[in-house]
Parts: C-alpha cells; structure tokens; sequence
C-alpha cells in the first residue's frame, strides 16, 4: 500500500527478495504477466501524472484525457485481479491465477485506444505555451546533484543519467525485451521531468506488445509453494523499477514466518528530498510545478 497509484510494482519487489531467499524458479507464463500488468501500472501512474500535473499549472482539460486512459487500465486490472487498486495478485512463486479468458481480446482493443491516447495528451500540452513557461528552466536538478542526493526513476533520468533497474539489475525476463530509456536534456527542469514520462509511456506500449506477443502457455504458480512462508536464515536486497525510482526492499529472514526486519527504500521519500536545495529562492507560483514535477505518492513518504 506504499504506492497506491502504481501497486504492482510494489507487490513484485516484495514477492522478488521472498523468493531469491527461498530460491524459487517462477514459471515463465508468470513471469510475462508480471511484466504486462507492471508496465501497464506503469503507464496508469504517468497517466495519473499527467492530469494531475496539467491541473497544477492552469490546465483542466489534461486531467479528463489523463484519467480516461487510466481508467481504460483500471477497467482491465479489475478483471485479472478483482481489484481497481489494491490488486494482491502477484504472489509469491507467481500469481494469484490465470489471465481471463477474454484477455487477449480485450489487450487488442486496448492497446490502440492507449497508443492513441498518449498521442492526444501529447498533442494537448507538451507545446502549449502556458505549459512551456511554467515548466522550462524551473526546477532544475542537475546530474551532480541527482546522483548526491540519490534521486532515481524519471527524476533521475530527467537530469540526463541513463539509470533504470530494468536494464542495470535486470530482474524477472526484461533482459529478453527490446527497449529504450528515455533520457531528459541537460537542464533537468520541470519539462524535462515531463517529457521523459511522456516517452517512457511508450516505451511501455513496446514492453506490453511484445509480452503479449511472446507469453507462453503453462502454470501460473510455481511448484510446492508453502502455503506458510519459511524462507531459510539470511539477509537479501532486491530492487524494481516503479514508475516513481529505484523501490527497494532489504529483508533478514530468521527462518520463521515472519520477516525479523524489513528496509523500504522508496523513491519518493528520497526524490522529495532534493526539495530543500531546489525551492530555495523560486517563485512561490512555481513551488507547485516543481513538487508536482517529482511525481511523489504521500504514504511511500510518510510511511
């Protein structure tokens, strides 16, 4: 519940350190659906972004094209797991069940509609002068100054550092996709952070095709899962890329079954950070472009 706008990623990373401890082998067709409905969380959460961030600088209308290309996702998330937000569907060896029958139909309605969607948000305020003089040359991170304070996700990549986990630490299969990082120009302002969701969007739309395209037949779950969790005695850190940065999770199991101590390493709560070096000295009217330009979800910070 960290990450309420982009839950996937967050259940993935917990289910990822639990199983590198008890070394369980995920069956292929889990790992594919893994990576659909992650990259699908992905594109909901930017989409949340971009209405909310549009809304912040004086534009209403971003935040009707935002939230119906979210909802579109939501309306598919909620026939895999049952839940809109809070999806408890990758488990630990796998995922809760099976893709629905009508899943292949509805992704080929979809993801036109979403290829389409992105295209028309676009069009609507990446050059609209409004937008343009409240987002360029505001807030500027510099890559110096990213790195020291430990900034990832688009943030990071907004400042002009090619660093995403999917590539860095390959996790799951996303070592067998094609794909390209978007990087932001050398200012790391406000419109750089925006533009780099903006592509990462589609890049996602090239994840998805080509999972769709590949997902094999097979199990969902992988064999012999205790129904009560005992990972054996030792410590482990495993890290995601969630729309938001670098969500890591440190465990040290005693071999009960429950965690002796778990570390949440979530982006937010570092990327919001950099705020006491970037607002000093701005406008009070750009205060919430700059904020909003960070893209920080509440309980992954006040956690």
């Amino acid at each position: 519940r960290l990450d309420y706008v982009a839950n996937l990623n967050g259940e993935l990373a917990f289910c990822l350190v639990t199983e590198k401890l008890m070394a369980l082998e995920i069956p292929d067709r889990a790992e594919y659906i893994r990576v659909i409905l992650c990259e699908l969380n992905r594109i909901a959460s930017h989409m949340l972004f971009y209405g909310v961030y549009g809304l912040g600088v004086g534009a209403m209308t971003p935040i009707l094209y935002g939230f119906r290309e979210r909802e579109r996702i939501q309306s598919l998330f909620e026939s895999v797991t049952g839940a809109r937000m809070m999806h408890n569907y990758i488990r630990i060896g796998g995922v809760k069940e099976d893709l629905p029958d009508d899943f292949g139909k509805r992704m080929e309605t979809l993801m036109p509609q979403l290829r389409q969607g992105i295209e028309e948000c676009d069009q609507l305020l990446s050059d609209s002068e409004l937008f343009l003089a409240r987002t360029k040359g505001i807030g500027d991170i510099g890559a110096g100054d990213a790195i020291d304070y430990g900034v990832t996700g688009p943030a990071l990549r907004a400042s002009g550092v090619l660093e995403d986990v999917r590539l860095s630490e390959p996790y799951g299969i996303y070592d067998r996709f094609d794909f390209d990082v978007p990087v932001g120009g050398a200012h790391g302002d406000c419109f750089d952070r925006y533009t780099v969701r903006m592509a990462e969007m589609k890049q996602s739309l090239r994840l998805i095709e080509a999972a769709v395209r590949d997902i094999p037949e097979g199990p969902v779950m992988a064999p012999k899962v205790p129904k009560r969790i005992k990972p054996p005695a030792g410590d482990y850190y495993f890290g995601v890329e969630s729309a938001r940065g670098h969500f890591g999770i440190y465990t040290y199991s005693d071999g009960s079954d429950t965690p002796f101590r778990m570390k949440l390493r979530t982006p937010s709560f570092v990327n919001v950070s950099t705020m006491c070096r970037v607002l000093a000295g701005t406008m009070l009217a750009d205060m919430v472009a700059i904020l909003g330009s960070i893209d920080i979800v509440i309980p992954e910070i006040d956690r």
